[in-house]
């Protein structure tokens, strides 16, 4: 039995630290390890040497600042985790190993206003269907991150926003999924997910304040402060789709009149290209038309920028972030949308503020949720959890 302070409990614990650090990371060298957790090179050596022993981690050598080193990442056959995207029109899967690595991947379209059943009752055969295509089984899956496009109460994991997802209210996520795959599940909206994957595997890399901004259905920003999601104490921080810029404006769905997404969000600005460019007009086909120097839809698209940036500048002056990252399709537009956007956060933001901002594109597209929802699942998952199934899985080979 590990006492409070004693050898054994410490020396647990420092096992524990170094597989954070290569949990959150996706690879580091020894030399980062020690950096990263204060134990000396000496320890983090004895310790990797241990893990790798337990089939917790693997090592590589590789090379760092010209000279040679050992890469440590978690080891590819330590478990799988899944990741469960739900869009206002689709719902994305991924599985991926702890090594950070995609193993399969699949996308389908789904009307998420639907049933929550219907929902969970697709994502579960996608998941398998998944699982079989990476060759492995639900036996595997160590966690599974799962992100709504709505607010979701953090503590309770339940969905209560009826004006946002009627067919999901009361709904537990968390509950009704892990049921399904007999795993543990972790859950948040789209647009945390969103910031998540683009902190760990794109443009927020290396990053430690950033707001995640995504314009699709709706309008909402992801928010990372000191390198972790800013949720709120009822989940919904962030919710910069409902920052009143005209108080005689459209009604929202929200209840509320002239929000931020009544002037961006693609259910109320598509309709403002129907006449001219014929219907079923999706914001990707807007954005395609502009690139090809589409007029109508350039100034459509310069119109959204100039809302957007000015709902990203009430919250640069709130929270101060060095780096925005603009998500989603609206990123496929380049400089067509993030120039007016500059422009906008500029006449808004104060100058201290706006002096230590950059603006830029998301590097991941559609995918930024659902790598996101593996990066929470990776995040989330206890580390004694990885050391203690790799400790079994020694004792049952010996």
């Amino acid at each position: 039995m590990q006492t409070p302070g004693s050898q054994s409990s410490l020396h647990r614990a420092n096992l524990e630290r170094v597989v954070r650090a290569v949990r959150g990371a996706g690879a580091l060298t020894q030399a980062e390890i020690a950096r990263t957790t204060g134990l000396s090179a000496a320890t983090v050596s004895n310790i990797v040497r241990e893990l790798r022993e337990l089939g917790t981690i693997d090592v590589r050598d590789t090379s760092a600042g010209g000279r040679r080193a050992r890469s440590v990442s978690l080891s590819s056959d330590a478990g799988v985790v899944v990741g469960v995207d739900f869009g206002h029109s689709h719902l994305r899967v991924a599985v991926g190993n702890l090594a950070h690595q995609v193993l399969a991947e699949e996308s389908e379209p789904f009307d998420v206003d639907s049933a929550a059943d219907a929902g969970f009752e697709l994502a579960e055969r996608m998941v398998d269907g998944l699982l079989a295509a990476a060759g492995t089984t639900r036996r595997k899956i160590i966690g599974v991150g799962l992100g709504v496009p709505g607010p979701i109460d953090s503590e309770r994991s339940v969905i209560d926003a009826t004006a946002l997802l009627p067919g999901w209210h009361g709904t537990n996520p968390r509950e009704e999924l892990s049921r399904r795959l007999g795993a543990p599940v972790y859950v948040d909206n789209d647009a945390n997910l969103g910031a998540l994957g683009e902190l760990v595997w794109g443009s927020g890399r290396g990053c430690a304040d950033l707001a995640y901004v995504k314009v699709a259905s709706g309008v909402g920003a992801g928010l990372v402060i000191n390198g972790q999601i800013y949720r709120g104490p009822g989940g919904s921080a962030g919710e910069i789709g409902h920052i009143t810029l005209d108080e005689s404006g459209p009604v929202c769905r929200c209840g509320n009149r002239g929000c931020l997404e009544t002037f961006a969000a693609s259910r109320y600005v598509l309709p403002l290209l129907a006449a001219t460019h014929g219907p079923g007009l999706t914001m990707a086909g807007v954005v395609r038309a502009a690139r090809e120097g589409d007029a109508g839809c350039r100034r459509v698209l310069a119109d959204i920028a100039h809302h957007v940036g000015s709902g990203v500048a009430q919250l640069c002056n709130v929270l101060g972030p060095s780096r925005v990252v603009i998500g989603d399709e609206l990123a496929d537009a380049g400089d067509l949308v993030l120039e007016p956007m500059r422009a906008a956060v500029r006449r808004y933001t104060i100058p201290s503020a706006a002096r230590q901002l950059s603006l830029v594109a998301g590097a991941l597209g559609g995918r930024a949720e659902v790598l996101g929802a593996l990066a929470l699942a990776l995040r989330e998952m206890g580390d004694g959890v990885l050391i203690g199934s790799a400790s079994g899985r020694r004792d049952e080979q010996g």
